[in-house]
């Protein structure tokens, strides 16, 4: 179909909400919990991730919706056409069936557990046994916080449950007090006559008397309160941005409420009261028929793994990537090859070598890194530690604004700095979002530089959760690039030059769009127009008109998005030629991928950055070409493999739905593990 030029590509019925689009992704991680093919200890983490996932929605998305509400914001969003107020009253609409099915499928899940004997019971017949524990453990933690006309509404903590203790004396006065329950003591009690665990808010609220002498019970109520959790950092008026966001970290406990749960049905005099005392609206309060905050399902599916191994996914070992022989150094295979590696199907460990060799190495000269998100105990930081104390020059930007990371990276940012390594933290307003190291090694009177290059945070723990893929090189302009772009990152450079690398806020959404336009124009003089791009979410409307007109125009495009899809397929005279699937399984799919036929001259790129606008206007972010025959036909092997999976991947309809596919015969993830572990001789279990 020729591109017709005169439908309107900015109308709304052409695009799905963003936030819309966020709950949709979250139904899905839903529907895995819903799994029948899942073993049962997996459907309670897609459960517990679920609750997750959904508060950090309501702490952002919503409390930004929010915000815009009480600043009598009216302007709709620039894709669906939805006003602020429009959007918040369809995600309380939305939000409270995906409430509901989550909690039938919570007891859905814990009947299936109690056949298992891990029975979860709430308020139980007998609380006898909890008396000593309640006076020894809990009784010295809790603090009651009674609100009377010396003692004002107390700052209540946010996702903390609490209880809210309605009280009468003799005289028929009444207060209120609330009951935070402890953070740091286990949420499941163990009952040695029931056999059963049991809910320390259960235990807490049976044994409340003891802290409320000379009155009596008159209700009790369990709730939690989400609240603003987005920081506002001011960088340029800010002397010492780490200072700035430790200040910063310390608001976040008290940002306004955006959502109240409670249970299903809680005393109407003490709701009324943390209603307006909150200012929460009736549309902001969520009641649940069962215990609040399912997140500790992870915690518990994980340490019940080990007592039944069946009820759980079959354990697994990454493996070594095809690029790298077994006891080779991994310099000398880069000046052969280059190396590539799609975790966590491929271990994560040789790029952990890569920095420590680097850091012993005698002759390397220079370490320099990016750093945005990296585990607790993060080796990469050791070995870079062990570089500046071995008198490398070693360079590290911490971005201090990756969100609810900030406080570990200020940690690790001090840490370093004290180590002797020169840190930087980019520039003011964007975030550094890009993975990338260079080592810079002296060879016999020259040097020579080695580039990693990814899609996902140099953190050894998500590596084996997370799906990524990077590569490593010793191409000398790969070097140079990597070189400009640090000397970017540091402020020397303004307008930096790449012979390869698309960075942006620069110029990478220029480049794709002109990828797309030149996919269109091979197409219309050659026939066989293919894109497929692979990412984590699909926003930027920009280039989402890109892929309407490269369809209009008989262009074939697959997008796999695993998440948000501001985009929708299947319209027709407009989006007919594209497909989208969201894949949500074991492993986090999180690799970018931008793959153009270009009349057979394929192109394949690698990029940290999705198709966000935050990602090409907020952030400095990376994309990269892939040359490499072999690398290329590997990636290749992955697109297909995920295009052909009928049994993680969801299809979304030209309404933005999502519904399942009834052949189930491939699990692309599933089918990548037996693939690794086969190359190297072994069987998965």
């Amino acid at each position: 179909m020729k591109n017709d030029s005169t439908i309107n590509l900015d109308h709304p019925s052409l695009y799905n909400n963003r936030e819309l689009s966020l709950i949709s992704f979250n139904e899905r991680v839903l529907m895995e919990a819903a799994e029948p093919l899942n073993p049962l200890l997996e459907q309670l983490k897609f459960t517990a991730i679920f609750a997750s996932n959904t508060d950090e929605f309501f702490m952002v998305r919503v409390a930004g919706l929010l915000d815009q509400i009480k600043a009598n914001h009216t302007k709709p969003d620039n894709k669906a056409g939805l006003t602020p107020t429009e959007q918040v009253e369809l995600i309380s609409k939305e939000m409270t069936v995906l409430f509901q099915e989550q909690y039938r499928l919570y007891h859905q899940l814990i009947d299936n557990l109690g056949e298992n004997g891990w029975a979860i019971i709430e308020n139980p017949d007998s609380f006898y046994e909890f008396e000593t524990y309640f006076n020894d453990f809990i009784f010295p933690i809790l603090t009651p916080m009674v609100i009377d006309a010396h003692r004002p509404f107390p700052m209540l903590t946010n996702k903390s449950i609490h209880i809210g203790i309605e009280l009468a004396n003799d005289e028929g006065e009444t207060k209120t007090a609330f009951l935070k329950v402890p953070d740091l003591l286990p949420r499941l009690i163990f009952s040695t006559v029931q056999r059963a665990y049991v809910f320390i808010e259960d235990i807490i609220s049976h044994f409340a008397h003891k802290l409320f002498e000379g009155v009596s019970i008159q209700s009790m109520s369990v709730f939690r309160i989400t609240r603003n959790a987005d920081l506002t950092i001011h960088e340029e008026g800010a002397r010492d941005l780490l200072e700035e966001i430790e200040k910063e970290l310390k608001n976040r406990e008290n940002g306004a409420a955006v959502r109240l749960e409670t249970e299903k049905h809680p005393s109407p005099s003490l709701l009324s009261l943390l209603k307006r005392e909150l200012s929460i609206q009736e549309q902001d309060v969520y009641y649940h028929e069962g215990p609040l905050d399912l997140s500790f399902l992870f915690a518990f599916a994980r340490e019940k793994a080990s007592e039944k191994p069946e009820l759980a996914y079959p354990p697994f070992q990454p493996q070594q990537t095809a690029y790298l022989g077994a006891g080779e150094n991994i310099f000398e295979a880069l000046r052969k090859r280059d190396l590539f590696f799609h975790h966590p199907f491929d271990s994560f460990d040789p790029i952990v070598s890569f920095i420590t060799e680097a850091a012993e190495d005698e002759e390397v000269l220079a370490i320099k890194q990016t750093l945005y998100r990296v585990s607790g105990n993060s080796p990469i930081i050791r070995a870079l530690k062990q570089a500046a104390e071995n008198g490398k020059q070693v360079t590290v930007l911490v971005e201090l604004k990756a969100r609810f990371d900030e406080e570990n990276n200020v940690q690790w940012a001090r840490v370093l700095e004290e180590a002797g390594c020169h840190v930087i933290y980019g520039i003011p307003s964007l975030k550094t979002h890009s993975k990338i190291t260079l080592v810079v090694r002296k060879q016999e009177n020259s040097i020579e530089r080695f580039v990693h290059l990814g899609t996902g945070n140099y953190n050894d723990q998500t590596a084996k959760l997370y799906t990524d893929m990077g590569i490593i090189t010793n191409d000398s302009t790969f070097g140079e690039d990597a070189t400009n772009f640090f000397n970017y990152l540091s402020g020397a450079t303004t307008h930096p030059q790449f012979h390869h690398l698309s960075i942006a806020p620069e110029h990478l959404k220029e480049d794709l769009i002109r990828h797309i336009q030149e996919e269109t124009e091979a197409h219309q003089k050659h026939g066989q127009g293919r894109i497929i791009a692979k990412m984590n979410s699909l926003t930027e409307k920009n280039i989402i008109k890109e892929f309407y007109k490269a369809s209009q125009a008989g262009v074939q495009i697959d997008l796999i998005v695993r998440g948000i899809c501001c985009l929708r397929p299947g319209i027709p005279e407009v989006s007919e030629n594209i497909r989208v699937r969201s894949i949500i399984g074991r492993f986090l799919e999180h690799s970018r991928i931008y793959y153009f036929f270009n009349n057979g001259n394929e192109k394949y790129f690698l990029s940290s950055a999705d198709l966000m606008t935050r990602n090409m206007d907020r952030r400095i972010e990376l994309m990269f070409p892939v040359y490499s025959a072999a690398i290329q036909q590997s990636i290749r092997e992955v697109l297909d493999l995920q295009l052909e999976d009928d049994m993680k991947a969801r299809i979304q309809d030209r309404f933005g739905n999502y519904s399942a596919l009834t052949g189930r015969t491939v699990n692309s993830q599933q089918e990548l593990l037996k693939k690794s572990y086969n190359r190297n001789g072994k069987s998965l279990s």
